[in-house]
Formats: C-alpha cells, structure tokens, sequence
C-alpha cells in the first residue's frame, strides 16, 4: 500500500488458524489454498507475486525444494520488489505437499498457483480469492493485502530478537523505502510503554 485508502486489516493468530482450517474442510483444492495463505501471511507476497510465483523461484536445480524464495524483479513490482525470502517451516510443509501432490505437473515454469484447467492466476484472481474466503469467514476489512501487512508488522516485532534491525524487514518486503515499511507496520502501545520503562 501507498498510504492512500484504509490499511488492509492486520490479521489475528486466530484468524490465520480459522482461514488455514476453512480451506482444508471445505476448498476442492486444500493443499494448493493452503500454500496461497502462507504464501501471505509466512512471506508477505502481494496478490501479483503469489500469481507470478513459479517452481523455479522456490526449487534447486535439481528440483528440489529450496529454503527461500527467490523473487524476481519482473515476478514483483518491476525495478525493484525482487528479493529472497526464507521459508518459513510451516510454508516449506504445505509445498512439500502440493509439489508431492501435483507429481508430473511440477515444471521449473509452471505456476504454484494455478486454476483447475491448469492456467495461472492473475493478480487481480489471487485478490478476488481472499476477498471471498474472508468474507465468508466474516473478517471485516481484510483483503488478499492483509496477510502482507501481518507478515511485515509481526517480523518488525521479532526482527531485535533475530539480530536484525527495520532494514532487514525493508528487504524481506521488498520496498524500496523504509519509510514505506514503516507505514505497514501497526504501533503498539504496550511495547512502548515496556521500552521506555526499560530506557
């Protein structure tokens, strides 16, 4: 986001568990909705880039499942959104599963996200996706960016503990600015009344 509009709504523990569990009692597709989840809320991906992403982006030149997304500049934004993101295990798992379940399907350029007749989604498609699985969960104001927005604001809470700093969350993001970063990232006044009682 650009700062115009309303933020996409960040997105609860619950929720995630609540949206995770929809998709595997009741999508005609679980492993693959599964994957379009994390693909939000464990790496940040925009709605474009979880269209875009192919099995080359996430396998070694063996095939095999790497440990990072690699994200190309034409997969993102254009000039600068490419970037390499480490795979959360839970993410890792649910594409171990498709790419075991999609067998002779998986080829460096197909996408991870596709339709049943075998296309690739559009961005646009990814967006209508989330639209609809969180209005069927009755999560006021979210959108397929609210996966992003909880991505960024819970790694911008963790990223001290990890060694890092707010850079390291610019890049994981994939902006060109830090002050872009910063404005994903939700304030919470219990933190700063902790900090400064600790300065």
């Amino acid at each position: 986001m650009s700062g115009q509009g309303r933020q996409a709504k960040i997105l609860s523990d619950a929720q995630v568990r609540a949206a995770l569990g929809h998709v595997e009692s009741s999508s005609r597709y679980p492993e693959r909705d599964r994957v379009m989840i994390l693909l939000s809320v464990k790496a940040g991906l925009r709605a474009k880039e979880i269209a875009n992403l192919t099995w080359s982006m996430v396998t070694d030149a063996e095939g095999a499942l790497g440990d990072a997304i690699h994200l190309p500049n034409s997969a993102s934004k254009g000039r600068n959104g490419g970037r390499t993101v480490p795979l959360n295990p839970l993410l890792w798992e649910a594409l171990a599963d498709l790419h075991a379940n999609r067998g002779d399907e998986v080829r460096p350029d197909a996408h991870i996200i596709h339709s049943e007749r075998g296309e690739g989604y559009s961005a646009a498609a990814v967006q209508v996706w989330f639209a609809r699985l969180y209005s069927a969960l009755g999560f006021d104001g979210a959108s397929s960016h609210s996966g992003r927005r909880t991505f960024i604001t819970k790694a911008a809470k963790r990223i001290v503990e990890a060694g890092g700093s707010l850079r390291d969350i610019q890049e994981l993001a994939g902006h060109s600015s830090l002050a872009t970063t910063q404005r994903y990232i939700q304030g919470d006044s219990r933190a700063k009344q902790n900090v400064v009682r600790m300065i």
